[in-house]
């Protein structure tokens, strides 16, 4: 079981300028949780801060490159002088590219892998070093159906995913070695609503989509909210479609490769032809100061579900248990009359 609520008092939330980060932050700042916002997108982080303010908290938003380790380990410092120790530390920054393999350039690749795998390794090292001498602390690693399941055109993606799950799994053994007090898990995601549809370089003849069924950015966050609550078990699974995805490809793989085969690149795509002019995150923020605030939520929330009957269930196994429990009894009895 995790600590207490109110024990969290200081968050850091990478990629927090936006979608989940951004959603997840709004929900912990109702807590009146002090929140270290971590991005580099300026006007986004103001935004966000805001937000938080707004709600109760505390908010520092600082501009980072999760790929630096250095600029990383020089916010860590300042978080803990300024807002005081590290409680929980929440990796969530990423950038990507929308194209088949072969037409992702070697450096867009790395770039892709600097940010979504070694951020969170860069992250994940600095909350250790301030958590790991005082024997506690929580790190949310925030994950996807995709990092078990590789999907085309998103090939630096899955694979960064992929990489984060076995440095964490490697990680945890270490902890666990240890008897450190210190916690961590992973929280992984279905398709969200979120702003990267609309930011990430993409070189699709038409505009990017999440594979339908769509969440909104609240789903995911409640979820990484509710792991942080709970660090013991080792992954939070949101959404029907992330179990499914992740238990369909430990039985059929060899099947789901020849399905998304024939439908990962149509169902990654709307019917709009893209657009020329389409920002890029990739090597600078969409939401820098020349940029727009984008928010938590993207182009899709006429398409998006609020609620996640699965993600709730996961978090209240306890309740479910008994639930089905007491369907259980309850038929054995019917069936006796």
């Amino acid at each position: 079981m995790g600590r207490k609520r109110q024990d969290m008092r200081v968050a850091v939330i990478t990629g927090a300028s936006a979608g989940v980060g951004r959603a997840t932050a709004q929900l912990l700042a109702r807590r009146g949780t002090a929140i270290a916002l971590l991005a580099r997108g300026r006007t986004g982080l103001d935004a966000a801060a805001d937000e938080v303010r707004a709600a109760g908290g505390r908010a520092l938003p600082v501009e980072v490159d999760m790929a630096d380790y250095e600029q990383v380990a020089a916010a860590g410092q300042r978080i803990e002088a300024e807002l005081g120790p590290i409680d929980l530390w929440i990796n969530d920054a990423f950038s990507s590219v929308f194209a088949p393999f072969q037409e992702i350039r070697p450096e867009e690749f790395r770039r892709t892998t600097e940010v979504s795998y070694l951020g969170y390794v860069h992250g994940t090292r600095v909350a250790l070093s301030h958590m790991a001498p005082r024997d506690r602390g929580t790190i949310v690693q925030v994950g996807s159906a995709l990092a078990y399941r590789g999907i085309p055109l998103q090939a630096a993606y899955c694979g960064a995913k992929h990489a984060i799950v076995g440095f964490t799994e490697s990680l945890r053994c270490e902890l666990l070695h240890d008897k450190s007090n210190v916690k961590v898990t992973m929280v992984h995601l279905p398709a969200v609503n979120t702003p990267q549809f609309g930011w990430l370089l993409s070189r699709l003849p038409r505009h990017a989509q999440p594979v339908p069924p769509i969440y909104e950015p609240i789903v995911a966050a409640r979820a990484i909210v509710a792991a942080a609550d709970r660090p013991g078990r080792r992954e939070y699974w949101v959404g029907a479609p992330t179990a499914l995805t992740i238990l369909g490809n430990r039985l059929i793989p060899g099947l789901l490769d020849r399905y998304l085969a024939r439908t990962g690149y149509n169902s990654q795509q709307t019917s709009q032809p893209a657009d020329p002019n389409q920002p890029s995150n990739l090597w600078q923020p969409a939401d820098g100061p020349a940029g727009q605030d984008f928010g938590a939520r993207g182009d899709f929330t006429d398409r998006a579900h609020s609620h996640s009957p699965q993600a709730w269930l996961s978090r209240h196994r306890l309740v479910t248990a008994a639930g089905l429990a007491g369907a259980a009894v309850g038929a054995v009895a019917w069936r006796r009359h």
